[in-house]
């Protein structure tokens, strides 16, 4: 949970929904959240929305240690698919 005062938390909280990954099931995933678990099979889901986790000074002490450091994996993580995308894009063209 973000924590009080925070200039990047939505006011109104949205609902997404995702697709688990393990079973189908539908996972309802609040953007104030930083993961969710799957009632059907325990899976957990992650918020992927990590912009202010990469460039809020205070983003660590908001979310934690251990979820600072796995949303900054997932989002090195998602820097390099991309990266190897637009060379694949460059490669094929």
């Amino acid at each position: 949970m973000l924590i009080e005062g925070c200039q990047g938390r939505p006011r109104t909280p949205t609902l997404h929904e995702r697709i688990c990954p393990n079973c189908g099931s539908i996972i309802e995933l609040f953007s104030i959240d930083t993961q969710a678990v799957c009632d059907n099979c325990g899976f957990i889901a992650y918020n992927d929305t990590l912009s202010c986790v990469q460039w809020c000074a205070h983003a660590q002490k908001c979310v934690g240690d251990e979820m600072y450091e796995h949303m900054m994996k997932i989002a090195a993580m998602q820097k390099q698919r991309a990266a190897e995308e637009r060379q694949h894009k460059e490669v094929t063209q």
